[in-house]
């Protein structure tokens, strides 16, 4: 037997379609041809991305912050453009960009307050 490590990441949110627009309007996700019902999947490499209505017994509103202690991280090709972007949008920054051994990254509200990181550049 071999694990070979994750091969597919899901959030999951109270409204799906406002999450995907998130995505695809700031991030810039294409959404991959077919979804299962209540998620979208999102045509990204080298894990598929998704966001989904939250699974049975999960209550995302007796939670703080959706997420709390998951670092979820997302790979670009210029991170101070994005958070540029991404700031002069609006989006809320939680840590503004810094050099790091992974290259220039910060750290932005995602939909529904998850906390995302985004490299590279």
């Amino acid at each position: 037997m071999t694990v070979t490590g994750p091969d597919f990441i899901a959030l999951q949110v109270r409204d799906v379609e406002a999450a995907a627009r998130f995505f695809e309007q700031h991030l810039g996700l294409r959404r991959a041809p077919a979804s299962p019902p209540g998620a979208v999947v999102f045509a990204t490499e080298p894990v598929p991305f998704a966001v989904r209505a939250p699974l049975p017994g999960v209550d995302l509103d007796s939670v703080e912050r959706p997420g709390l202690g998951v670092a979820l991280w997302f790979g670009t090709d210029d991170a101070q453009q994005l958070h540029d972007r991404l700031a002069a949008a609006g989006v809320g920054i939680v840590a503004d960009p810094s050099d790091s051994p992974f290259g220039r990254m910060f750290t932005f509200t995602g939909p529904e307050g998850y906390a995302i990181t985004a490299h590279g550049g």
